[in-house]
């Protein structure tokens, strides 16, 4: 178990420069749009909101080389996108250069969002497996921690100190290689591969007193079961499908992304000073932190299904209660601790659930493409949504977005309550068996 802890932890850092890189750029923001001069929609669509086109791009295809290439060979290959993509941003002269620099950083972010959580859900036990694989999301929110804490300590290194802030990213990007090349190849992506001897001395390696013969039987019994040249697109895939582009589309239709990417610019619109917002930004880092290492230690004994119940409450009061923090204009701390009960609710809930969840749902074969579709739905919303955030703002008001979002996490409570099934101690052939038979059962 100590093996597959310290496996599963050295692939879950992609987590970790997600999380980094996803919110770094929030401390270079308005630095970057006063240098450049650009417009509020420009500089939202273009030098914001590029890395989540890349992130888009990145979860779209991230399943071809994670099937083709195996994850281990991937996961190396996104460490090198975030290394790459942290010195070059740092050092560029124009917006459209940065921006490139910034989609190769999201290409990573998006592959990994199919490659960790498939890596880690393959090499752990069933009953570990939640932990195990919300070890990714540990690290994310570890990263945004860093990044909001990075941001406050660079903000006045040299002339330009937002080079620094995007830069320093080298730095785990490059031990995070390091790492990851110490791992093992998945077993069932071996198995997947017709390469039986090689999963077994792996499974060996990992889990000593597993019936090794036994395993991988089950694994090439329930692989056989899916015929070459399936797709997650056929009818009795349907089920899983669907599921994985639910919980998707109502994570970021919670705001989550929008408000990471501008918790400064929030903050200040509701009144706080710069310095003072880059502050709540790190102490919504520790909340997030502090609550998804909860729900980590949660989500194998209650379950997922339980997690984002609690999550979809909590969302649905900390935000009617934004809203009308705006609306009434109640100003001073009011807005910070209201976003601080919506992170948390965020982070016990859907952040520690949904990459858990989807890395679940899909059989071996297909679990990479199953990835890639609920990665895409996520990531696709996630650009077009913190985008639009400066237009929003500064058309309709902060309110009203606000409240938008609260009425969506209450349809995410009825998609909870009424359809979604609970995954917790089953093993992944169990799950493939059992998802796909209910979806025929349902149209038949």
């Amino acid at each position: 178990m100590n093996k597959i802890f310290f496996y599963s932890i050295s692939a879950a850092l992609a987590g970790f420069l997600f999380g980094f890189d996803t919110v770094v750029i929030s401390g270079a923001d308005k630095q970057l749009q006063a240098l450049w001069g650009t417009s509020d929609a420009f500089h939202g669509s273009v030098v914001m909101a590029m890395a989540l086109w890349g992130t888009v791009v990145g979860a779209i295809f991230g399943g071809i080389p994670t099937n083709k290439f195996g994850r281990k060979n991937t996961l190396i290959a996104i460490g090198i996108l975030y290394f790459v993509s942290a010195l070059g941003s740092s050092l560029v002269n124009d917006p459209y250069t940065f921006a490139f620099f910034r989609f190769l950083g999201g290409l990573g972010v998006g592959a990994s969002t199919i490659t960790a959580p498939a890596y880690v859900s393959e090499i752990a036990p069933a009953n570990k497996r939640g932990k195990l694989v919300a070890l990714y999301q540990f690290n994310i929110v570890l990263g945004i921690l860093i990044a909001f804490l990075s941001n406050y300590l660079l903000r006045n290194t040299g002339e330009e100190p937002w080079r620094w802030m995007v830069g320093v990213e080298a730095i785990p990007a490059f031990l995070y290689i390091l790492f990851v090349i110490g791992i093992p190849k998945s077993p069932r992506w071996l198995v997947s591969k017709g390469r039986m001897a090689e999963a077994k001395r792996i499974l060996e390696r990992i889990n000593p007193g597993l019936d090794v013969s036994a395993k991988v039987q089950e694994i090439k019994t329930q692989s056989d079961t899916e015929i070459t040249g399936e797709n997650i697109f056929m009818k009795k895939y349907r089920f899983p499908l669907i599921l994985a582009f639910l919980i998707a589309f109502f994570n970021q239709l919670s705001g989550i992304n929008a408000f990471l990417y501008y918790a400064p610019r929030i903050f200040e619109a509701a009144g706080l000073g710069e310095s003072t917002a880059l502050l709540s930004s790190i102490g919504i880092g520790v909340v997030n932190l502090l609550f998804t290492l909860l729900g980590v230690f949660l989500i194998d004994k209650l379950g997922r299904k339980q997690l984002l119940l609690f999550g979809s409450i909590g969302y649905i009061i900390s935000l009617s209660l934004v809203a009308a923090a705006f609306f009434l204009n109640w100003g001073g701390l009011w807005v910070p601790i209201f976003l601080f009960l919506f992170i948390a609710s965020h982070a016990i809930g859907q952040g520690a659930v949904i990459w858990v969840f989807i890395s679940e749902i899909f059989p071996n074969r297909l679990r990479a493409s199953g990835q890639a579709f609920g990665s895409s739905t996520h990531w696709v919303l996630a650009a077009i949504i913190p985008s639009s955030i400066p237009y929003l703002f500064s058309t309709i008001g902060a309110g009203w977005v606000f409240a938008f979002f609260a009425f969506m996490m209450v349809l995410q409570l009825f998609f909870v309550i009424f359809m979604m099934p609970e995954t917790k101690g089953k093993s992944l052939e169990e799950l493939a068996e059992e998802l796909s038979i209910k979806e025929i059962s349902t149209t038949t």
